[in-house]
């Protein structure tokens, strides 16, 4: 292996252009100069044509001043990438709910489409599991609907996300009664949504297992397809039911008191936050909401 002072030596001498300067320069003894040059040229050959006056580089020590400018580089680089200081370059790592991961990732692309140094790496996940991947550095960003008590975990506001009741297009509903004819269409969070929901729009119901179920999706991006094609209703989080691609085949049905969740952004509170994790998660914030994140 090279060593680094070598090398130091070389390039000082390449530029300087003289044994004594470059001694000068480095604190060392000209002979000391000497000795690393002797070094080098016993493992890569000749690197210098030495004149009275002045030395010139053959083509190996042409060769070995850009390997030097080459390793500068990548230390540069590499200082940049541990300080987190470059917020236009690396992955971006993020784990959030399937709803707003939906009207998210879009973001992500067309952040990195104007930035094609930055990587995105999103992954859909209900909240326990955000709390555990943020909290093993598998994720350094993440998004809960529950603000956490982990005392690891630092945690600011990102957004506020309505419950929607959605029925297909041509149907009206204006009471419990329609809804127990339409039937309800069931997700994973589907009946703790609609029962937070309903028990405000009706109070006293009769409950939503007391409505038929017409049927069960797990996929998020799915769950509004038996709704569009008119089988029943179901109950959402708005920016899961805004990035549906079929937006005219469903209808919101807008009742008081709204049901509004508030979602979290998260990530370690040990360690200082990536600069270019803080400048997507504010482009991301801005870019949903029009309003400006406020990082701890």
């Amino acid at each position: 292996m090279i060593s680094p002072q070598w090398l130091r030596s070389f390039v000082v001498l390449a530029e300087r252009g003289s044994f004594t300067r470059t001694a000068d320069q480095l604190g060392l003894t000209q002979a000391a100069v000497s000795q690393h040059i002797r070094h080098l040229e016993e493992t890569l050959g000749p690197l210098l044509i030495r004149r009275p006056r002045q030395i010139e580089l053959t083509p190996a020590g042409q060769a070995l001043l850009m390997y030097c400018a080459d390793l500068e580089q990548a230390e540069k680089r590499l200082n940049l990438r541990l300080s987190g200081e470059d917020d236009r370059q690396g992955e971006i790592s993020l784990i959030s709910p399937g709803s707003i991961g939906l009207s998210l990732y879009p973001l992500l692309l067309d952040l990195q489409a104007l930035y094609p140094g930055l990587t995105m790496r999103h992954r859909f996940a209900p909240d326990h599991d955000v709390l555990k991947a943020v909290g093993n550095n598998d994720f350094e960003l993440g998004l809960v609907t529950i603000k956490p008590d982990d005392p690891r975990l630092a945690a600011c506001l990102f957004a506020q996300e309505p419950l929607d009741l959605v029925v297909p297009a041509k149907v009206m509903v204006s009471c419990w009664e329609d809804l127990e004819n339409l039937g309800f269409i069931d997700h994973p969070d589907g009946q703790a949504m609609a029962s937070r929901l309903l028990s405000r729009v009706f109070p006293g119901n009769r409950g939503i297992r007391s409505i038929a179920c017409k049927g069960f999706v797990n996929q998020i991006g799915l769950i509004l397809d038996p709704v569009a094609r008119g089988f029943g209703f179901t109950v959402l989080p708005r920016y899961a039911r805004e990035a549906y691609a079929w937006p005219d085949a469903i209808r919101v049905v807008e009742m008081d008191p709204r049901v509004v969740d508030s979602l979290w952004l998260i990530y370690r509170a040990q360690w200082t936050l990536s600069a270019r994790a803080r400048f997507v998660a504010s482009e991301l914030a801005s870019r949903l909401t029009g309003k400006t994140l406020e990082l701890v």
